[in-house]
């Protein structure tokens, strides 16, 4: 019995070094979770920013307004479908995601939100 001694502490370190690796991908996936999150809500608030500034203009571009406003929210404005007398503001925004605990590269999440401009005639 003395050839198995200390193979109970090998099994072991196998299985903490496992659950790191688990625990880490976990930690990670609800990283980009997150951050899917943020791009939906940055998209929403954006274009709702747009269609504001198309149903009462304000003299500003209302793609500049949306650039301006992802930007402090830490977004980054893709595309912007909100030209000037048009109804309807649909945005596209990044928000990157970094940190990763395992070796994956940085990545960039997308959140696509449309807002439409109803005012009575």
């Amino acid at each position: 019995m003395r050839s198995e001694d200390g193979s109970v502490s090998v099994v072991v370190a196998a299985a903490v070094g496992m659950a790191l690796v688990v625990t880490m991908g976990a930690a990670d996936v609800g990283r980009a979770l997150l951050a899917r999150s943020r791009a939906e809500a940055v998209a929403d608030l954006v274009a709702l920013a747009a269609a504001q500034e198309l149903a009462l203009p304000s003299g500003t571009d209302p793609a500049a307004v949306a650039g301006d406003l992802a930007e402090v929210n830490g977004a980054r404005l893709v595309s912007c479908s909100c030209s000037e007398g048009s109804a309807e503001a649909v945005v596209r925004v990044a928000v990157d995601v970094r940190g990763f605990l395992l070796a994956i590269p940085d990545r960039e999440v997308v959140g696509i939100a449309r807002a439409v401009v109803d005012l009575p005639a």
